[in-house]
């Protein structure tokens, strides 16, 4: 709540951990936990006059349960979310992993390294 920081990469590996124990309820609860911690911590940046990036990874909370019954503890490959939460910045559909760190640079204003192959999701 104090300070004036330029970015802050958080973090909420809950569901991720517990995904990957192929146990439904536990990784409902983790989900449950990080809606209502990141909903906080949105609002706050927001009420800062801040932007919020919201993304994901392959956790295994998208699917912990197989269609015979069985627990799936591996990734998947279904697509990630990537939300921005600032008026007038639409983003291009199709984007890889890779893409990530340079829609973030570019976020901030940041050049992108000439050895950084990924491209900015920011149309």
């Amino acid at each position: 709540d104090e300070g004036n920081q330029n970015a802050i990469i958080l973090n909420f590996a809950n569901p991720d951990m517990v995904g990957h124990s192929g146990m439904l309820e536990p990784t409902i609860k983790a989900i449950e936990a990080v809606d209502e911690c990141l909903g906080k911590v949105v609002d706050k940046i927001l009420e800062k006059g801040g932007r919020a990036i919201i993304t994901a990874d392959h956790g295994n909370a998208d699917e912990v349960v197989s269609l015979d019954g069985s627990a799936m503890t591996a990734h998947t490959t279904n697509p990630v979310p990537v939300i921005v939460t600032q008026e007038g910045i639409e983003l291009r559909d199709g984007g890889i992993l890779g893409d990530l760190a340079p829609t973030l640079l570019d976020l901030l204003g940041i050049d992108q390294p000439e050895d950084m192959t990924g491209q900015s999701l920011i149309k």
